[in-house]
């Protein structure tokens, strides 16, 4: 009999043992197994917290289409992981998304499952009856130049369109933004209830060489456990000043052109009388240049303000500006550029090979937006011609 109740008891110990306290991703079913042990240590609260936050990392902690990829991102992602360390992730993660949950608070997402059981349960609440989804949108941060931004609200309606009440729920809702078929960006984030606040998009996150006629077409969806719910809006406008705009060229500080150096008169190099050493080979003198590197600047900025961007990429060589591709590109390039007034030139120092100049002018971009800069110009003499060879914008 002692015999026995030592075996059992060391099965139970041996059982104990194996029991898992960190994730084990090997495989969907080390996962799954590693999950459910780590779960039933913990109180129920805790238990159905600790789905809430894998619900969220799966969600929008990882990027993946598709829930065998998200099933197998999430893995990646907290493999080795401990519960406390799930839990912080899980908060990180939804401060970042801008979702009102918090692991230290009381159980809000309704029965989360994240291996894919979605049959509606009798208290399910996330099974919200509905008819279809409406679209709210509000332009919002005017800041005397108009909207920064739109509000987009979606709510959950019934068939006379008023809004349904639920709560306690946990709806993956997404927002797809689009301009001239084109998708420019992907957010996502919970339906709690139908006080949902939305989607705030900012101009600012959106390209503006990629917004065509200065509109753009969303759409929202909404996953209930029975029925995803979508709706769309076209042509809402946007306000092309407040578009996220390329930044000026790439400034090639670490090639700046050198101040010019003295000429030592009583230098060897430079006696009258060379040496008459046959060995000796004498530099051959660069041709030097006829125009003056104020007009190779100023016939620069006109071909970039008249767009004729060919003749200006001729005039330079500059490697920081790379190809003619990358020199001319729409949105981070002088192919961007819609106006160049010039305000003054002046040269700064000039020597055979080398000279430096100085440029202010004001730059309108093709949205209408228009910024000052002071610039200095690095030119080489190039077979006797001046080439840009750097490019600085000074504060």
């Amino acid at each position: 009999m002692k015999k026995l109740s030592f075996l059992l008891v060391f099965s139970l110990l041996l059982f104990t043992a194996c029991k898992k306290d960190s994730v084990d991703a090997t495989s969907t079913q080390t996962l799954q197994s590693s999950i459910n042990d780590m779960t039933s240590s913990l109180s129920t609260i805790k238990q159905i917290k600790f789905n809430e936050a894998l619900y969220i990392l799966k969600t929008f902690g990882v990027e993946a289409d598709g829930d065998v990829a998200e099933l197998k991102a999430l893995g990646h992602l907290i493999n080795g992981k401990k519960v406390p360390e799930i839990l912080a992730m899980a908060d990180q993660v939804a401060q970042k998304n801008g979702i009102e949950w918090a692991s230290t608070a009381p159980p809000s997402l309704g029965e989360m499952n994240i291996f894919g059981d979605e049959k509606a349960q009798e208290s399910d609440p996330n099974d919200v009856k509905a008819s279809s989804l409406s679209i709210i949108t509000t332009p919002t941060g005017d800041n005397g130049n108009g909207a920064t931004a739109i509000q987009i609200v979606p709510k959950l309606v019934d068939n006379a369109g008023n809004p349904v009440s639920f709560t306690g729920a946990g709806l993956e809702t997404i927002l797809e933004v689009f301009s001239n078929g084109v998708k420019l960006s992907t957010a996502k984030n919970l339906m709690i209830d139908n006080n949902f606040k939305g989607f705030n998009l900012k101009f600012s996150s959106i390209p503006a060489g990629k917004v065509v006629d200065n509109k753009i077409d969303i759409t929202v969806s909404v996953k209930t456990t029975t029925k995803t719910f979508k709706m769309s809006k076209i042509g809402l406008d946007v306000n092309p000043s407040a578009l996220k705009v390329p930044a000026p060229p790439k400034v090639d500080s670490t090639t700046a052109p050198q101040e010019p150096t003295a000429v030592d008169p009583n230098s060897p190099v430079n006696q009258t009388n060379p040496s008459t050493d046959p060995n000796t080979t004498t530099p051959t003198t660069p041709k030097q240049p006829a125009a003056d590197p104020k007009a190779t600047v100023t016939k620069f900025l006109n071909n970039v303000s008249s767009q004729n961007l060919k003749a200006a990429f001729d005039a330079s060589n500059n490697p920081s500006w790379g190809s003619y591709e990358s020199f001319s590109n729409p949105t981070s390039g002088f192919g961007s550029v819609k106006n160049v007034s010039v305000k003054n030139i002046t040269t700064n120092a000039t020597n055979t090979n080398s000279s430096s100049v100085n440029a202010t002018y004001d730059v309108t971009d093709k949205n209408g937006k228009t910024t000052s800069l002071k610039v200095t110009f690095g030119l080489k003499n190039v077979n006797g011609d001046w080439k840009i060879s750097s490019y600085k914008i000074n504060p």
